[in-house]
């Protein structure tokens, strides 16, 4: 009888997800994956994402991020994982084109913030060292660091992020058909 070696298990990969400056829709989207979930609990170890809690990214093959980049630390988790991820995915319209939150970028920011805290609120604009700056502008993730992939929506559904992920999990190029790219 001949004795066959057993295949060594496969590495899991590593995947990181971040929130910046958005609604937090497309890690509900995300867990829209429902009980999928579980299948990509075999496939990959999560490090920073708010399934985990961890805050600080470590070497990971694929970071997911959302929402664009409104201010001084959301500059730096977004520096801080392309550093750490070989891939990186902007997941969602605000990731992509800096969505609902780019509406402030025709506004002066300074009087937006004068006009909320003084004029409204009767009290002065923050201004604590421990508050993020804010930036002139929000921007997509690929003006501040470089994107790999884009996955388009507000928010994508569960389905476009099960395929786009189970894609690059396997190797393939990520391709999503029409019917699964929608903006609601």
């Amino acid at each position: 009888m001949r004795h066959v070696a057993p295949t060594p298990p496969r590495r899991k990969l590593r995947v990181a997800t971040a929130s910046l400056a958005g609604c937090f829709g497309c890690h509900m989207s995300f867990l829209d994956i429902d009980e999928r979930l579980l299948d990509l609990i075999d496939l990959v170890e999560f490090d920073r994402s708010p399934i985990t809690d961890i805050k600080h990214c470590g070497p990971c093959d694929i970071g997911i991020i959302e929402g664009g980049v409104c201010n001084a630390e959301n500059v730096h988790v977004l520096w801080e994982l392309r550093a750490n991820c070989k891939v990186l995915v902007a997941l969602g319209a605000c990731a992509v084109n800096g969505g609902l939150p780019a509406q402030r970028n025709h506004l002066d920011v300074g009087s937006c913030l004068a006009r909320v805290y003084r004029d409204r609120a009767g009290g002065e604009v923050p201004d604590d060292p421990e508050l993020p700056l804010l930036l002139d502008k929000v921007r997509p993730l690929n003006e501040v660091v470089r994107i790999d992939f884009f996955i388009p929506g507000c928010p994508p559904s569960g389905d476009a992020i099960w395929k786009y992920l189970t894609d690059l999990i396997s190797g393939r190029m990520p391709r999503l058909e029409h019917p699964m790219l929608h903006f609601d």
